[in-house]
């Protein structure tokens, strides 16, 4: 059986809180992309199909930010069965510096077949922007 396009999204999130590379990679249709309309420099607008998603997340797993919580986590399931609409907000760690970093996120997610076919991420670049400067300046 299929899973449901709410169940997808909560595995998503569950893989992507835990930095399980593999099971997040394993969630997206081979061809699926993970999109940042709005980022800082340095983030590229999009990563696709698996194994530029695998090599991206791999690549960033130690870098920057590790993620420790979601929470307020709000599922929105729309008209359309294949759209799913999640906004939370994420606690997480300044890898380089140990400072804290809080992020709200808002993702719009498209699930064909129990796969993710789209992954539209709207971050606050700022914060992210924010950081990225903060850990250069203290020479990380």
């Amino acid at each position: 059986m299929t899973a449901t396009s709410r169940e997808v999204v909560e595995r998503i999130l569950r893989a992507g809180r835990e930095q399980d590379t593999e099971t997040f990679v394993r969630l997206f249709a081979p061809d699926g992309y993970v999109e940042w309309p709005y980022r800082p420099a340095g983030i590229p607008g999009r990563v696709e199909g698996r194994d530029q998603i695998r090599t991206f997340l791999t690549a960033q797993a130690n870098g920057l930010v590790k993620f420790d919580e979601y929470r307020d986590t709000v599922i929105h399931e729309t008209t359309d069965p294949q759209v799913v609409i999640v906004e939370y907000e994420a606690h997480g760690t300044v890898i380089p510096t140990g400072a804290p970093l809080h992020q709200t996120i808002i993702a719009v997610l498209r699930i064909k077949e129990g796969l993710v076919v789209s992954y539209r991420d709207y971050l606050n670049p700022l914060v992210l922007a924010e950081t990225l400067e903060s850990a250069r300046s203290q020479g990380f």
